[in-house]
């Protein structure tokens, strides 16, 4: 049953113009709240086929994406009863080779999050035995094909889809009738997969997958995408042509298609980013900023000199003709954005502030820079945060993780051997570098001690990154919130102590400014808990007092900015304050090479954010406005 416009369910906005979307899809605001109703759905369809006495055929994904699904329908099992003693299952892929007892298997994943917790017969599981043993890997594949032929084919598919435009491990060249077999996996995909993995070296190179023809056998299929690292290859699969090149395409011919998706990963689509294409607009104050900016761009013409012809040309003789010319509305537009520069983001003193993005009082604030991350703060406004420590400030960073997953095992093991030179008599030291040498890859989690040593040593690269910016260490807080500390990739749920942490430290310094990374491309990563965990604080808090004096600005991780519409606050700096930056980061120094989170993406840090500054400059420049060497961007959150 496809979700319909006469639904409950309050989407944000539905699949609604041929002209541009082949796929029906809906638009929710929370993956959360999504993910709930397509546990419902699936409920649904057990229960239905319970009623007929038939079974209930499930085909299952791995991944981020249905976390949350699997998570409901485990709580509706508990809470309301559900039964699984009907269901069979047959999941998408699996590495190869792959043990499934190694905690990356997908036959690990699924009984972490699901199978462990429902009372499915396990005679009705089925996953791809990804064990290199296999003596005949071929046939297995037609043997797993023929199962779910005589189990009656799918009822429903879920999928989520890579950044290649996979669904399952389907990479670009499969073939619309591709039965399941052994694939050798796309560099990219290989990449997503690192940080899992600790490594893209310990990523499988091949996968057992479900071939396209046997997802789209499947009676329904729904897709979920979170995040907008998910956008550009959402846009191509539900409004670019069907291709090998981009597999996920082939689901416009299927009949019974839904993709359910979240504001990030629905925003690149024609009737999100550029809806005066596709439909009558009300044009608030946001959409003519929006279609001024993007007019600019696309045509590579400063605002002022965008004519009354550019607008009838790319479809927005609506907004002209509510506006009047060209000429007014660039002017509003111009001054607009150049309201949003500033070089005193913590506000210039005794200074009219009405066209400026902060306050002029008071002239000393007291600013809270919330970094998920120990170097987020450097990384991601190390500018911004060297202006306000200069113009006498008082700035407290506060650490939200300790960051220690991502020290590699050979940086640990330097710094346990140089503590061993030291003090030569120190057993903790010898466990340390003794299960180090002996750790295999990613089949063991890091010891509690281990773990320790990875978090002093970002804790100590901070200190000398905050001190460097003349920080007080007073100032610096390391909160390690709760919810990190698993010792593996896959974190804990946000608890009521990481709220009371967020809160305590809040109350404490009473702000008047707080930063804090605003990601939202990955719903299920350390960024987006850590943003969680401060909205759910500040809206517990902001009953008292001085809260009502407090601003939160948000900034973006190293991989992606602010749309120039989105910016409120865009501080420039100076060649001289981008090297200050440079050399900040550069304290991160087990970050600096070749680290395991650097995406697909090969540049260093430092490189790739003072790229990052340097283009949204330039992007400021492009509309006409001064000419900087770089420049940090901020939103404003209103809680």
């Amino acid at each position: 049953m496809l979700y319909q416009k006469e639904t409950a369910y309050q989407p944000v906005g539905q699949f609604e113009d041929n002209r541009f979307e082949k796929i029906h899809n809906v638009i929710y605001k929370s993956s959360d709240k999504a993910s709930i109703l397509v546990a419902e759905e699936i409920a649904s369809l057990i229960k239905e086929k319970q009623n007929k006495k038939e079974n209930c055929v499930l085909g299952l994904a791995t991944g981020s994406s249905p976390i949350k699904v699997y998570e409901e329908l485990v709580r509706m099992h508990r809470e309301e009863g559900l039964s699984f003693e009907n269901v069979i299952t047959f999941n998408l892929d699996e590495y190869y080779p792959m043990e499934k007892s190694n905690i990356q298997s997908y036959f690990f994943f699924m009984h972490e999050h699901l199978f462990n917790h429902i009372n499915i017969l396990p005679e009705n599981i089925n996953i791809p035995d990804g064990r290199a043993s296999l003596e005949n890997p071929n046939q297995y594949c037609i043997d797993y094909e023929m199962k779910i032929k005589n189990a009656g084919g799918l009822d429903f598919q879920l999928l989520g889809i890579g950044r290649t435009g996979h669904i399952g491990f389907n990479e670009p060249g499969s073939h619309e009738n591709s039965g399941t077999r052994i694939i050798t996996l796309d560099h990219i995909t290989r990449v997503d997969a690192g940080p899992a993995f600790l490594g893209i070296d310990n990523v499988p190179r091949k996968a057992i997958t479900m071939g396209i023809g046997t997802v789209k056998s499947a009676k329904r299929i729904v897709l979920l995408a979170w995040g907008s690292n998910k956008g550009d290859i959402i846009k191509q699969t539900i409004e670019g042509e069907i291709s090998t090149e981009f597999p996920a395409t082939y689901l416009q011919k299927h009949n019974n298609t839904t993709f359910i998706l979240d504001e990030g990963a629905a925003e690149k689509l024609t009737r999100i980013k550029t809806p005066w294409l596709t439909r009558s607009c009300i044009w608030d104050d946001d959409l003519k900023l929006k279609a001024v900016v993007w007019l600019s761009n696309k045509l590579g013409t400063s605002i002022l000199k965008l004519t009354d012809k550019d607008y009838n040309d790319n479809g927005m003789s609506s907004l002209l003709s509510q506006e009047g010319t060209a000429y007014d509305l660039n002017i509003r537009i111009f001054n607009k954005l150049q309201h949003t520069i500033t070089g005193w983001p913590g506000g210039k003193p005794y200074a009219d502030d009405s066209n400026r993005p902060e306050r002029a009082t008071p002239a000393k604030k007291r600013v809270i820079i919330f970094s998920p991350h120990p170097d987020d703060d450097v990384i991601s406004m190390g500018g911004t945060f060297d202006r306000l420590v200069q113009q006498g400030h008082e700035v407290h960073v506060a650490y939200q993780t300790s960051g220690n997953i991502a020290v590699s095992d050979e940086e640990a093991l330097k710094f346990a051997e140089i503590s061993q030179e030291i003090s030569s008599d120190s057993h903790k030291t010898c466990e340390i570098i003794d299960f180090l040498k002996n750790k295999k890859g990613n089949e063991n989690i890091d010891s509690l001690e281990v773990r320790k040593l990875k978090g002093i040593i970002r804790k100590r690269e901070s200190l000398a990154a905050t001190r460097y910016l003349g920080l007080p260490d007073e100032n610096v807080h390391f909160l390690n919130l709760p919810f990190y500390e698993t010792g593996t990739i896959k974190k804990g749920k946000i608890s009521k102590d990481d709220i009371d942490i967020m809160m305590s430290i809040i109350d404490n310094v009473k702000p008047h400014q707080i930063y804090a990374a605003g990601d939202l491309a990955d719903p299920h990563g350390t960024h987006k808990v850590c943003l969680d965990a401060l909205f759910i604080a500040l809206e517990k808090i902001k009953v008292k007092e001085y809260m009502k004096d407090c601003w939160v600005w948000l900034y973006r991780g190293a991989w992606h900015e602010w749309d120039s519409n989105e910016i409120e606050m865009a501080v420039p700096l100076s060649p001289d304050q981008v090297l200050r930056k440079r050399h900040a980061i550069f304290y991160h120094q087990t970050q600096k090479d070749g680290v395991m989170f650097q995406g697909d993406d090969s540049r260093e840090f430092w490189v790739r954010v003072e790229d990052r500054n340097r283009l949204t400059a330039e992007k400021y420049n492009a509309f006409g406005l001064a000419d900087y060497a770089a420049m940090e961007a901020f939103k404003r959150y209103f809680f």
